[in-house]
């Protein structure tokens, strides 16, 4: 939806010579002696162009325009060509008609406020579903007729009735007046896109709602009341960026969350969405500020759940890059492993399950290994250590997963009890096995059995030839092995694998299922409670997948554990941040290596952590919101034998 694909297939078409070089390509002729009338004489209507409709009926038709000139992008790291709209008097009446056309054509003397005259070629741009009417091919330079009369701005309301409604403004002078909170801006970096939205954030529709109509639902109602705001260019990685003002640097953010009350442009339709072309823009104000700590969860044992994003170290001694998959070099594991650490020690918890760190096994070169002596290296002690695999565990070198679980712990205050313990029953004898190990507090003697868990993501290679395919209720792809992993985990957790029979088990980890979905659904009906919709005064979240918020990332409570959780909160370091701003140099200029990187927590994954606090041997039941819980049937039921690519 954001990223501008629509730009970069069509110059691959052109270079490969199997699109015509006028769908997107100026008029190369000499041509700047053609006739094309005197200022004033009879021209071709700007609302005539467009029509009514959501393409132009004069396509490959050549007219003459004249009207205002509004934006002028014509500069070589903008959309070459300026705006232009009719004059108030020769506007017609009907609404759904605009009067404004971008003219593709740079290299002109002509500035915002001209009136002007222009011959070309009427196009349909049409790139990623979307179609921009506009002028091409011009047959002459630009006339300037001299100054033109002040555009007003048409103000625009969200939410629309209907995406298509904003078709009318296409090419004018648009102003939104509301404030808009910002969505996604995981394209801030690399293209200059924030996704803006009315009446708050957008969430995913499967993260508030049932799969199926009801989701679908949210989703339409989050593309009405959606926009976004672009930077005029359709250049990469610039430096500085347009926003926030100053440009973007580690310091100088912007967070979805934040809002903006004030934006006049163009309305432009190009790479799959209506967006604004800037004109003038307010301030952001930074309504969701970072904090430096996770919020209190009132524990007197803390436990969190953290992805790490791909934690591979190479080959533990400082070489060995790059990896299957993380850091390229040793400078970006370095940069990699300084965020995490400090996002580790600024949660401070006793026991956390790490995701996605690098399944080579657990000796002194290992990953895990890696990362706690980078830990105890930074808080000056041994703050912590960590629990080796289970017996019979398999290493990416075996042909197993490349990523697996691992579970760090604090020795002052708790320590394991038993070995650690898996389950390569399907589907986890071809993914991320589930790792539990039993601990118990020191300071109350207390018994806890953690579950750290990674489901199959939602990607949909391979999905398809497994009969896993997406089902076009809101899921996407895998939904019945995520139901299978759900279903065996309670299974196996029934028959006491760890050897403690205290019943109190938490379940942490990533999901990869949003808080309505079908394997959520089987989690509550074996009589685990989801803790972050019991907690959350609004929609828990953990992730941003193209603007929209949702929890991948849960714990899960036994209903023994439940009266002993003291709170749960999610740290917002990760979802809410350009992602621009994390580790890796890819794509950015030599500057914006160092400004946009620190050494702190902000972006040292995509996902949130969560971290939960517990009074073990409480008997007095916390109370907790009025969050709707998930109680309907699952859409389908789990089979019985999996279905692994």
């Amino acid at each position: 939806m954001l990223r501008k694909t629509g730009f970069l297939l069509i110059m691959t078409l052109l270079i490969a010579g199997l699109l015509p070089a006028a769908i997107y390509a100026q008029d190369t002729e000499n041509t700047e002696d053609a006739v094309i009338g005197d200022c004033g004489d009879p021209a071709t209507l700007i609302s005539e162009v467009q029509g009514d409709g959501l393409a132009s009926e004069l396509v490959n038709t050549e007219v003459t325009v004249e009207g205002v000139v509004t934006a002028d992008y014509q500069e070589s790291n903008q959309l070459q060509g300026f705006f232009m709209q009719e004059e108030a008097a020769d506007a017609d009446d009907d609404p759904a008609t605009s009067e404004g056309i971008f003219v593709y054509k740079s290299g002109q003397a002509v500035e915002t406020g001209d009136l002007v005259r222009v011959t070309g070629k009427v196009i349909e741009l049409k790139a990623s579903g979307v179609s921009l009417t506009q002028l091409s091919n011009i047959k002459s330079r630009v006339t300037v007729c001299g100054a033109g009369e002040a555009i007003a701005p048409v103000e625009i309301t969200l939410p629309v009735d209907a995406v298509d409604d904003l078709e009318p403004f296409e090419g004018m002078v648009v102003s939104f007046l509301q404030e808009l909170t910002v969505n996604d801006i995981y394209n801030l970096g690399r293209y200059g896109e924030i996704l803006l939205s009315v009446e708050g954030r957008l969430y995913e529709p499967t993260n508030v709602a049932r799969p199926g109509s009801r989701a679908q639902a949210v989703a339409e109602d989050n593309a009405r009341r959606s926009i976004i705001l672009d930077d005029g260019s359709p250049e990469q990685d610039s430096d500085p960026t347009l926003y926030p003002a100053g440009g973007l640097s580690a310091e100088n953010t912007i967070r979805a969350g934040d809002t903006i009350t004030g934006i006049t442009g163009v309305l432009d339709q190009r790479y799959g969405d209506y967006r604004i072309e800037p004109l003038a823009v307010g301030e952001f104000v930074p309504t969701n500020a970072r904090t430096a700590a996770p919020d209190p969860v009132n524990g007197r044992l803390t436990v969190a759940s953290f992805n790490v994003l791909n934690y591979f170290n190479g080959n533990g001694e400082g070489g060995g890059f790059p990896t299957p998959r993380g850091a390229n070099t040793p400078f970006e594991f370095e940069r990699q492993e300084s965020k995490l650490v400090s996002a580790i020690l600024a949660i401070n918890a006793d026991i956390v399950g790490l995701i996605e760190i690098e399944n080579d096994g657990d000796g002194p070169e290992s990953a895990v290994a890696s990362l706690v002596d980078a830990l105890n290296e930074a808080a000056g002690e041994e703050r912590y250590a960590y629990v080796p695999d289970p017996a019979g565990w398999v290493t990416r070198d075996g042909d197993a997963d490349e990523i697996k679980q691992a579970i760090i712990y604090n020795p002052a205050t708790v320590r394991p009890t038993g070995d650690p313990v898996m389950t390569i029953e399907p589907p986890y004898d071809g993914r991320r096995p589930p790792l539990a190990q039993a601990f118990i507090e020191e300071q109350s003697n207390q018994q806890l059995i953690v579950v750290v868990n990674h489901f199959k993501a939602k990607g949909c290679d391979g999905a398809a030839a497994a009969g896993d395919g997406d089902q076009g209720d809101g899921q996407s792809c895998w939904n019945n092995e995520r139901m299978l992993a759900a279903q065996r985990l309670a299974d196996w957790l029934a028959t006491n694998p760890t050897g403690i029979t205290d019943p109190d088990v938490l379940l942490i980890g990533d999901f990869n299922a949003y808080t309505f979905e079908d394997p959520m659904m089987i989690l509550a009906q074996n009589d685990y409670v989801n803790l972050m919709p019991e907690f959350a005064s609004s929609p828990a979240y953990s992730y941003i997948y193209y603007g929209q918020a949702g929890a991948l990332d849960h714990t899960l409570a036994s209903e023994s554990l439940l009266p002993q959780v003291s709170g749960v909160t999610t740290w917002h370091i990760n979802a809410d941040e350009a992602h621009v701003l994390d580790y890796n140099v890819e794509y950015k200029t030599a500057n914006h290596v160092e400004t946009l990187y620190a050494p702190d927590a902000y972006r040292s994954s995509d996902h949130d952590p969560v971290v939960i606090g517990l009074i073990l041997g409480s008997e007095d039941p916390v109370i907790m919101t009025t969050t709707p819980k998930p109680t309907e049937e699952p859409t389908v039921a789990p089979t019985e034998e999996p279905t692994i690519a």
